[in-house]
């Protein structure tokens, strides 16, 4: 238990802290999840995210085609879709954005062969990571849903503007 939680920490899905205490004894290390903005905020996503902005800006200066839709979504929402895709390749994804339609297919799944059996809840989980790092990117962006389909390794998550 404790390397997997010591990964969800490195990874900024998790936050550490030491109980305050007044009396005597060892204080105790509490954890919680990193949901992002003020309330439970990670410095290791803050700090991805950030990163993911200034590469996604560099590209969009050096490759300007792939920053056409920066117009219509906003700069905001841009970055948030370039920590999410960031978040999704470090997850294993192969995410494939649609800026028009706020989409971002998933397909193939690379978890969905070994978690067959519990789809519903690895969905709920990347549903709720996803959320945590769109929120702490700071823009309009927010995903909804993750649909899926007949086919088990397909999914597309579906994201709205707040």
């Amino acid at each position: 238990m404790r390397e997997h939680l010591q990964r969800l920490i490195e990874a900024g899905h998790v936050i550490r802290s030491t109980e305050h205490r007044a009396t005597r004894g060892r204080p105790r290390t509490l954890y919680s999840a990193a949901t992002g903005g003020r309330e439970a905020s990670s410095p290791i996503t803050r700090r991805k995210v950030h990163d993911a902005a200034v590469r996604g800006d560099v590209m969009r200066r050096v490759m300007p085609w792939t920053g056409s839709n920066v117009e219509s979504i906003g700069q905001p929402a841009t970055h948030q879709l370039d920590a999410i895709v960031e978040h999704l390749v470090d997850s294993g994804f192969d995410p494939v954005v649609d800026e028009a339609d706020l989409t971002i297919s998933l397909s193939p799944c690379p978890h969905a062969a070994s978690q067959a059996g519990h789809r519903q809840t690895l969905c709920a989980v990347h549903l709720g990571l996803m959320r945590a790092v769109l929120k702490e990117a700071g823009g309009p962006l927010r995903a909804s849903c993750i649909r899926s389909s007949p086919h088990p390794t397909d999914c597309v998550v579906e994201l709205a503007i707040a």
